[in-house]
């Protein structure tokens, strides 16, 4: 590949002043790189209202016709939705249902009449099988699980770009549950949308945060997290529009079709490129980040730089080799990172994600619930990018964790509604401000070699949390409240073994991680 060259102005800026500067280049990025995390955001969390429960009693042959609906007078009260009552002999008689036509005795019933079809319960006839609703978010959260798996070790293979792109179109495949002729096809494809989509978190992960400058690495976390916010809020508002299942996974799984044009306007990592070996191709993409944030530099040094020079250039270490996670896992540091931020990704999705589900039974309508608990995630991104900033990125996540926990613990005795609900939404702010700062700090703590596939695993206890997550509302709220305080309590703790990241350059192989903690022993 053959660079045109430019003239460099009467101040040139060194050429690695261009990984440094954050300007027009990054926006454009993130905003093109955030849309696919916001659809899949949606389509993480659509199964709470197109498979959310309705209310539904049983078929009384007799005394309803082909049209039948839920409410109707005539129907006994405190009998249970899956049991008959049995007819006696004054309907007999009069051959109309009153109150007074029920035994009282009851039998199984076979049959259903549901409130309304807005969710796949009607569609599928799931009346009195809660655990087949429950399944189908289990089984999405599976689907994510293997998902950051793969998608780390195809972001640390393919590249961070094609990543994102193969995954973000994976999100249109939610079109075909529409098209599902019973629950275990409609499971399958819930399944098979979850592990192609599901990669879009860790490659827009990685790729934000390797394109940010060095003091702009919690902004980008922060702008990661505001996308998989803002996608929670639009879902809510969108549910409330269009209850019906169908005609929501339509609007919701059609639009990712986009990401197609991210061939072209989407860069890959030049980091990744240098590290790989792609010289020619990491060049193109910093003389576009250079023009583009108005840099001025001597194009001759860029083009004039062999593949040593230019990794060295940019602290990437020794020579270029492929290291695997074989070699990172021989490294007892690494090692220690990885389970410490692997457990605080797996604590704040399991609080997050619990928190946020459980929204949904608190009093009042179920759509407003959600976008206000979805909502109190924006302001805990700010308190997040100002701490950590300002302070650094252990001491705010460590209190953050701590002061969740607590918020998590009293909610749960709390007997007053107001404060309940207060320390609910306290909760729910602490919950998101530290998700963001793990997802920015776990990407800081390893090394650009096998970055990727480590954000994986790291996505993947992130991934089980969310599996727990939807278990919890069959527990007690006290119960509940305890689990999330005490997963937010070990992950205080477990933060006080890993070591500062703010004001340092990412480190891009297994023994630059290695000689760090070796000086830092000394």
């Amino acid at each position: 590949m053959v660079l045109s060259r430019e003239a460099a102005g009467p101040q040139t800026a060194s050429v690695t002043d261009i990984l440094v500067k954050f300007g027009r280049y990054q926006i454009f990025q993130y905003i093109l790189v955030s849309l696919p995390i916001l659809f899949l955001s949606i389509n993480n969390v659509n199964y709470i209202f197109v498979a959310g429960g309705v209310q539904y009693r049983c078929r009384i042959t007799e005394c309803d016709s082909s049209n039948a609906t839920y409410s109707v007078p005539w129907w006994p009260s405190n009998i249970d939705p899956c049991t008959k009552p049995i007819l006696n002999h004054t309907y007999l008689n009069s051959g109309v249902c009153t109150n007074s036509s029920f035994t009282g005795a009851v039998e199984k019933c076979t049959d259903w009449i549901y409130e309304n079809h807005d969710t796949i319960i009607p569609e599928f006839n799931l009346a009195c099988k809660p655990w087949m609703k429950n399944l189908v978010g289990l089984v999405h959260s599976a689907g994510m699980a293997l998902a950051m798996l793969i998608g780390g070790v195809m972001a640390d293979h393919l590249g961070r770009r094609t990543t994102l792109i193969i995954c973000g179109l994976g999100c249109f495949v939610g079109n075909f549950k529409t098209l599902a002729p019973n629950y275990n096809l409609y499971i399958f494809i819930e399944f098979l949308e979850a592990v192609i989509s599901g990669g879009v978190y860790t490659s827009g992960a990685v790729l934000m945060v390797e394109i940010a400058g060095l003091n702009k690495r919690v902004l980008a976390g922060v702008l990661f997290s505001y996308s998989i916010y803002l996608g929670e809020a639009i879902f809510a508002l969108v549910g409330m529009v269009v209850p019906y299942w169908k005609t929501l996974i339509y609007i919701i799984c059609s639009p990712p079709i986009i990401f197609l044009s991210y061939f072209v306007l989407v860069n890959e990592s030049p980091r990744w490129l240098i590290l790989k070996g792609k010289s020619d191709q990491a060049k193109e993409v910093l003389k576009s980040m250079a023009k583009t944030n108005k840099i001025n530099i001597d194009f001759e040094d860029l083009y004039n730089m062999d593949e040593e020079k230019l990794k060295s250039m940019f602290n990437l270490g020794g020579p270029v080799k492929k290291q695997t996670l074989i070699e990172a896992f021989k490294s007892r540091e690494i090692v220690k990172r990885f389970l410490v931020a692997a457990y605080c990704r797996f604590s704040c999705s399991f609080v997050y994600y619990g928190l946020l589900i459980n929204s949904v039974v608190l009093p009042g309508d179920k759509y407003t619930n959600f976008f206000l608990a979805a909502m109190m995630s924006f302001p805990g991104e700010l308190i997040s990018m100002f701490f950590m900033n300002k302070i650094g990125r252990k001491l705010p996540l460590i209190t953050g964790f701590l002061l969740g926990g607590i918020s998590c613990i009293v909610s749960g005795y709390a007997t007053h509604t107001w404060f309940k609900i207060f320390l609910f939404l306290l909760g729910k702010l602490v919950a998101s401000s530290c998700y963001t700062g793990v997802v920015t700090y776990t990407v800081e703590l390893f090394p650009t070699s096998v970055r990727g596939s480590l954000i994986g695993f790291c996505a993947l206890a992130s991934a089980f949390g969310n599996m727990l997550s939807p278990l919890t509302p069959a527990l007690s709220p006290a119960t509940a409240s305890i689990l999330f305080g005490c997963a937010a309590f070990l992950a205080s703790s477990l933060l006080c073994l890993t070591p500062e990241t703010k004001d340092t350059s990412l480190l891009d192989t297994i023994e630059q991680i290695e000689s760090k903690k070796q000086k830092s022993d000394k």
